[in-house]
């Protein structure tokens, strides 16, 4: 048995058998748990670095009855035997030479009883989700404005092109996201992109995509801000400024975005599914309607199986660029996988959604192009006639908002967790915790309305965030993990030969994402300015 005094160290092992971080609270619960002392450790508990409390001589050997269960946790005994090189002074103190700290300020220190209970509800309360939860925030972080953006992806690319695009970008998603969940499975302490930026390339990447996650998830939150003010102003149809609207509905994405936990995000997703699939089948069964008492009837409806003849370059990355945006799931599913009690679990998440959205954005696309041909709108909600247009605008509230929502708790989590990354408050369970988390999001919703403002037109919002962002979390980022983290074996085995391939390809299409659709989203946000076809910045004239 352990003295009181001491701390045993321990090392996570990873693939290739490394040091990573020392987890304290391992050792802490398992000391208590199998009763090796009625009282709590009085050593600090250290997750990197040296403590001046530890005492001189090594502790006593672990007992055998935990060693078994601290190896299939995936930790290493080093504190004694011949790897107790890697952590023993010839004086008798014990240091820690693993990787650097993500933060100059990584000692924990010495935890209170109460700091303890703190932190152990903490874990409990971030370890809750299981693959039908995640499938469900998945969901709800995917399936929302992308689809209602799709229609007119179908008007410019054509038919055949159309539906190519979603399915082949959808598979594609499909894998990319399997990529992002091998990484997480292989390296458990990811806990958000931003960590698998620190794996690839250390510092610099863990800021350089910390910096890229936190502006997409404020243009995500700020496309669903412009959206609710649209919604708002087809349904009311009232000469209120549209900036009133959009007032509003950012103070209702920053009180859906006060739960901290994506488990009870998971709990209004059901509702927020229903909503969007409710709102899309009000809007195909009203534009059929529609295109059938029209003259000529369905015959007459000007779609076409080809691009339209007077495509453009800007219009046709644009068009890309709108259903990429759709399927941007595998940004949020580090954090998301994060909260999962078994994250292995994940791949009946990916592929239940990874089908979902494929069959809801090609039957959209297809049916609404069919029904309303060159003229389709962005949202395809407005296409559905004045009265129609507004029953689907109440009933897609609920999707506008909570989607929009769980975007800002992400963001949310990235930065609180970042600033109190060594302190009891990240798990927003005590006055502080809460203090600070709201202050986060207000500052994160507030940002997003100033975003809507700026670019108050919902296509090339959607395209230049695509663009800039989701080409990475969505292609290259993923492509270059399996290059960097996760394959196994010879280049020259057949396997490897094949996954290059595809991985290459992936990422050079991610790339070319990037310049082409950037270039082609604000060349066309200049044009709109250039022409007058869209509102002044913060002003109260009604959105197009």
């Amino acid at each position: 048995m352990f003295p009181p005094g001491d701390v045993k160290w321990w090392f996570p092992r990873d693939n290739a058998g490394s040091e990573r971080k020392v987890f304290g609270q391992a050792h802490f619960l398992l000391y208590r748990c199998h009763g090796l002392s009625s009282s709590p450790l009085t050593s600090p508990f250290v997750f990197s670095g040296q403590s001046d409390n530890l005492p001189p001589p090594p502790p006593p050997p672990l007992p055998p009855s935990l060693s078994p269960i601290l190896g299939k946790m995936g930790f290493d005994d080093v504190s004694s035997g011949p790897d107790s090189n890697k952590i023993m002074e010839s004086d008798g103190e014990k240091k820690v030479y693993a990787a650097p700290p993500p933060f100059e300020k990584d000692m924990v220190g010495e935890m209170s009883e109460a700091e303890r209970h703190i932190y152990d509800h903490g874990i409990k309360k971030f370890s809750r989700l299981g693959w039908k939860r995640l499938t469900v925030v998945l969901i709800v972080e995917a399936i929302a404005l992308g689809s209602l953006s799709i229609p007119s992806t179908f008007a410019a690319l054509g038919m055949v092109a159309g539906v190519i695009s979603c399915v082949g970008l959808g598979l594609v998603a499909i894998y990319t996201s399997y990529i992002v969940g091998q990484v997480k499975l292989a390296f458990p302490e990811v806990a958000n992109y931003a960590d698998a930026g620190r794996l690839m390339w250390g510092r610099f990447g863990y800021e350089l995509i910390n910096l890229m996650l936190a502006l997409q998830l404020i243009f995500l939150t700020g496309s669903h801000c412009l959206t609710g003010t649209i919604a708002f102003q087809n349904i009311t149809e009232s000469g209120i400024c549209s900036v009133i609207f959009g007032v509003v509905s950012a103070i209702i994405l920053l009180l859906l975005a006060i739960p901290p936990s994506f488990t009870e995000v998971a709990i209004l997703g059901y509702v927020d599914f229903a909503s969007i699939v409710c709102a899309i089948g009000i809007t195909i069964i009203g534009t059929g309607i529609q295109a059938t008492n029209a003259p000529g009837g369905l015959a007459a409806v000007n779609w076409s199986a080809w691009p339209k003849p007077d495509l453009t370059f800007t219009e046709a990355f644009i068009a890309i660029s709108n259903i990429i945006f759709a399927y941007s799931f595998a940004m949020c599913q580090f954090s998301f996988m994060d909260e999962m009690h078994t994250p292995r679990d994940f791949v009946k998440s990916i592929w239940t959604l990874g089908i979902t959205e494929i069959v809801i954005y090609t039957v959209t696309g297809a049916t609404i192009y069919a029904f309303v041909g060159q003229d389709v709108k962005s949202p395809a909600l407005l296409s559905a006639g004045g009265t129609l247009s507004r029953v689907a605008f109440g009933v897609a509230l609920p999707v506008i908002f909570i989607s929009g929502s769980i975007n800002t708790v992400v963001f949310g989590r990235l930065v609180h967790g970042r600033i109190f990354a060594n302190s009891p408050i990240r798990f927003i369970n005590t006055k502080m915790g809460w203090i600070t988390w709201l202050g986060v999001i207000t500052a994160a919703t507030i940002i997003a309305f100033i975003i809507a403002e700026v670019i108050p037109f919902f296509s090339d919002l959607l395209s230049i965030s695509s663009a800039l962002f989701i080409s990475g979390f969505s292609f290259y980022f993923p492509s270059l993990m399996w290059f960097l983290l996760i394959r196994k074996g010879s280049w020259t085995e057949p396997r490897n030969l094949i996954l290059t391939i595809i991985n290459a390809f992936i990422g050079v299409i991610g790339l070319i994402i990037l310049v082409a659709g950037t270039y082609s989203s604000i060349d066309d946000i200049i044009i709109n300015y250039r022409t007058g076809s869209v509102r002044g910045v913060f002003t109260c004239a009604a959105l197009e």
